[in-house]
């Protein structure tokens, strides 16, 4: 049963994402088509980011009370309803209204899918499972840029949204029929708490570690926001976001135009690079959390996706910004599944939903500062500085991770041994 309903939240994940994919080359020119400066694009773009911000919180607080299933319907309808929208905006106020509500639908069905593999996983395959789910994540959102470059030039600029309309509504579908329901069941959640908070010290896990473990296992939901353990997960995670919204969605192109003096199709293969390194090493990414813990996969991974940042900031030839494209995309990956899993980990089942929300919606402040943030940095000193700034900003917060944060997975295992 398990196995049936992962594949099925796959299946909605993969055609969501190819919706989503279908739209990513034309937005920035469908804005552009209103008649809108390079600010008030940027402001179409970051408004889907603030939605996301405000929506994770009460999504989780929705999967919660009414169960999973009836998050990642609703999600995926509000998502069709928008994308319709969008491809009948007449002006910008209401452009702007109609990709906040896009926004509030992505974070519903992101945030509801990611609450959904924790309940399917377990302790023991919780990053293999994260991985795949990423996996196909990362597959539908680069299957989508070709066909919407086609269907734009065919159709117009707008026809793209109306596809991303009708990919949501058949993943509507797939939500209505295949998902079950995949909230804990109260015995089952006492039994997950118990498990967590009784388990030992094995692994050469620290007395204070497996303390504040037991605490946010066993605490309320403030006391595990609080802990240590989330807290610097929820650094990770934030500054993970700014550099990819931040640096390599905004930076990264901008110099590969003006510094490097780089063609459209020469910028689009490097981020390519990057996405088909991101598939490739997500799984692998997910074995190793699961056999050797998170900590093991999530703080080096960070550093590796600093130095990648770094990289593009000296970059002055086309060969080494794909080198750098190459170290990012590594990074990137190998980071992907793990801190879900962590938090996934930490949380207890009863709270598991909040506690999701909470976690997107830290990861997704840095969706909103990091291109306002580093743009206005660029503007006034160039890239390299923002660049540098980010790339040290990523290592320093895998290295705090490192030394500070508890493995909750080989307390796990060795209990069940």
């Amino acid at each position: 049963m398990r196995d049936r309903s992962f594949i099925a939240l796959c299946a909605l994940i993969l055609v969501n994402q190819i919706g989503f994919g279908i739209i990513t080359p034309v937005l920035p020119a469908y804005a552009r088509s209103f008649g809108l400066d390079p600010g008030s694009i940027g402001l179409v773009i970051g408004i889907y980011g603030f939605a996301r911000f405000i929506a994770n919180v009460p999504a989780g607080q929705l999967a919660e009370r009414r169960g999973r299933r009836q998050v990642l319907v609703i999600g995926t309808a509000v998502t069709s309803v928008a994308s319709a929208l969008i491809g009948t905006a007449g002006n910008l106020p209401q452009l702007l209204a109609y990709r906040l509500l896009a926004g509030l639908g992505a974070a519903t069905v992101i945030t509801g899918g990611q609450i959904m593999v924790g309940d399917l996983s377990t302790a023991e395959n919780r990053g293999r499972m994260m991985s795949m789910y990423q996996g196909v994540f990362l597959l539908g959102v680069s299957l989508g840029p070709t066909p919407g470059g086609i269907l734009a030039d065919q159709f117009g600029l707008r026809a793209p949204f109306i596809a991303y309309a009708v990919f949501s509504a058949a993943a509507c579908v797939v939500s209505m029929f295949l998902i079950r329901e995949t909230k804990p069941s109260a015995d089952r959640a006492r039994t997950e708490v118990r498990e967590a908070a009784g388990g030992g010290t094995g692994g050469g896990i620290t007395a204070t570690a497996t303390a504040s473990a037991v605490t946010a296992v066993s605490g309320t939901l403030r006391e595990t926001l609080a802990g240590r353990a989330f807290l610097l997960i929820g650094f990770v995670s934030f500054a993970q976001f700014v550099a990819r919204t931040g640096a390599v969605f905004t930076l990264v192109p901008l110099l590969g135009d003006e510094v490097v003096h780089l063609s459209a199709s020469q910028i689009g293969y490097a981020l390519t690079l990057v996405n088909i390194l991101m598939i490739a090493t997500v799984y692998f990414s997910g074995s190793l959390a699961d056999r050797f813990g998170r900590k093991p996969v999530i703080a080096p991974a960070t550093v590796i996706a600093g130095a990648g940042l770094a990289l593009f900031a000296f970059s002055t030839s086309y060969p080494l910004y794909l080198v750098s494209a190459a170290v990012w995309g590594l990074g990137a990956g190998l980071s992907g599944p793990a801190p879900a899993a962590y938090v996934a980990d930490l949380a207890p089942a009863d709270l598991r939903a909040p506690v999701f929300g909470y976690f997107r919606s830290v990861a997704d402040v840095g969706y909103i500062i990091g291109p306002l943030a580093l743009g206005w940095i660029a503007s006034r000193v160039g890239y390299e500085v923002p660049l540098l700034i980010t790339a040290g900003t990523i290592a320093v917060a895998g290295a705090l991770f490192w030394v500070l944060a508890p493995e909750f997975h080989q307390r796990h295992s060795a209990s069940a041994a």
